[in-house]
């Protein structure tokens, strides 16, 4: 069989869902699977249990079984950022740790201030460098420190490496060395040289891999590990791990510089590759890479659809009272649709939808708040717009830093998650929120697991000297069909009498985090 003719296998871990995506060597989807699962709150830390990871993993494979004889190579990818540290026994020496824990600001603070470079609470290494201020046992024992992607890939290949983009997001990045910044790693050795570790930080980070290279192959345990059966055999490729970041900018082709995407789920991010970097630093805006290494400016909100996903459950269990069992995307659907027919601003209503902390605006924890004023239009329509608004507020206030400040100019957005899976609504809103035309591609509604398998199809099939960024526009975007929405002039002006609210709003959140006490389990 030749390469053309293989198929490859793209599994994503999403913070709701773990996805897979098997696509042909024209790079159409042929197949895919899921399953849900969500992060647990458990003794003050967002987490997922290692044992659902498996169990999901062989759930969504199972629907390409009988393709496993065909697969060219294998691409895994996950939620970026968090801690997840393992001793010389490959034991995981304390809980995985999320990205969305806001439970690292000291460290955050004063690794930020010695590297001259924002280091936001998610990042691996301000996870380490809080375990170290904490004094935490487990620190001395460490000799693994990865993320969840580069933890799956460990576990089917025995190779300790990362992707670029992912790496990105545990410890500051040299893009033209295309590996960790080898200043800042000799700058964090000095900040712990009294704490005696057995170990350098290079030592326990994952080797850096650009897209393309470094490919593994799965051993017989890693086969099993996917598919208990048997009928996925040892030696397939499979390429370096991304992060969801990545596989986000591969599927939206904004992987080239002066592009850019938004991705929007249960949390929402966009990312701008740069032409020049920032002027200065702005602790509001991260600095990752694409898959291959250039520098990437993010803006990333804990928060996004979350709080709006528990709104819509309510309807639905209302709904049930009554012996009405809509379909789950036909309810989301209607819903959504609902607020197009809302005021421009949203009836003069306040929702802040921080079910977690928001590192952006500087809030540790989250409590998610509805607020109407006396003469507030209070309707389903005015709601529900109200909900979408507030889960794309955040990231208004990270995306004017680099338009009115450091004056990045945007064509438009390539707009793929969740939120944009009910045509029109997301897109709308997003490019009222943004100012900024918002397009989505026809794979959209694959997100990244499609975008891991085209990183795979691509280890698999370039030629020589071939880049990523000329695979993709010129092998896989060249036909796709593109929906483009333009900022609608009254949709601006409502959004922007929606922030003034929101802003002032946040000052109730933080008298909401500071009075309300989160309950413990099994507490009235």
């Amino acid at each position: 069989m030749s390469k053309e003719e293989n198929v490859y296998l793209g599994i994503e871990l999403g913070s709701t869902r773990i996805k897979a995506v098997l696509i042909d060597g024209g790079y159409e989807t042929v197949a895919t699977g899921g399953f849900d699962w969500e992060n647990r709150f458990e003794n003050g830390i967002w987490t997922y249990h290692l044992d659902d990871v498996w169990a999901g993993l062989q759930d969504c494979c199972r629907p390409m079984q009988k393709e496993y004889g065909s697969i060219g190579c294998i691409g895994i990818s996950a939620m970026m950022h968090g801690y997840l540290a393992f001793d010389k026994d490959d034991n995981l020496l304390t809980g995985f740790r999320t990205w969305r824990n806001t439970i690292t600001g000291e460290a955050a603070e004063k690794l930020t201030g010695a590297f001259g470079f924002n280091i936001p609470q998610r990042w691996s290494i301000a996870h380490l460098y809080q375990a170290i201020l904490n004094g935490e046992e487990h620190v001395k024992d460490i000799a693994y420190l990865t993320t969840l992607a580069g933890y799956v890939y460990y576990e089917l290949t025995g190779d300790k490496v990362l992707g670029i983009g992912d790496a990105s997001g545990m410890f500051p990045i040299d893009s033209a060395a295309g590996d960790y910044d080898a200043g800042k790693l000799a700058k964090f050795d000095a900040l712990i040289e009294d704490k005696g570790y057995g170990w350098k930080l290079a030592d326990i980070l994952p080797k850096v891999y650009s897209a393309g290279e470094g490919v593994g192959r799965l051993t017989p345990e890693g086969a099993k590990l996917l598919d208990p059966s048997g009928d996925l055999k040892e030696g397939i490729s499979v390429c370096p791990p991304e992060g969801d970041a990545g596989t986000g900018m591969v599927a939206t082709n904004s992987v080239a510089e002066r592009t850019g995407n938004v991705s929007a789920g249960t949390s929402v991010f966009a990312m701008i590759v740069l032409e020049n970097e920032l002027s200065k630093l702005y602790p509001e805006i991260d600095m990752v890479t694409t898959p291959t290494g250039k520098p990437v400016a993010m803006v990333h909100c804990n928060n996004c659809t979350s709080d709006l996903d528990a709104w819509i459950q309510l309807f639905n269990e209302a709904l049930a009272l009554f012996g009405v069992w809509p379909e789950k995307a036909a309810l989301y659907e209607g819903l959504y649709k609902a607020a197009l027919d809302g005021d421009p601003d949203g009836g003069g209503m306040f929702s802040c939808n921080y079910l977690s902390g928001e590192h952006a605006t500087g809030f540790e924890q989250g409590r998610p708040l509805f607020a109407r004023l006396p003469d507030s239009n209070f309707s389903l329509a005015n709601f529900m717009r109200t909900l979408l608004f507030s889960s794309l507020a955040t990231l208004k206030l990270g995306m004017d830093i680099l338009t009115e400040k450091e004056f990045v100019k945007l064509e438009q957005l390539l707009a793929h998650g969740g939120l944009f899976k009910t045509e029109d609504v997301g897109q709308r809103l997003m490019a009222a929120a943004l100012n900024v035309p918002v397009a989505v591609m026809e794979s959209a509604s694959e997100g990244g697991a499609w975008g891991i398998a085209l990183l795979a199809a691509y280890a698999g099939q370039k030629s020589e000297n071939e880049t990523l960024e000329a695979f993709l526009a010129g092998r896989v975007f060249s036909k796709m069909k593109v929906t483009r929405i333009d900022p609608d002039e009254k949709d601006i002006q409502g959004f922007t009498s929606f922030m003034e609210r929101y802003k002032a709003g946040l000052a109730v959140e933080r008298a909401a985090v500071d009075n309300l006490t989160i309950r413990e389990v099994g507490g009235s």
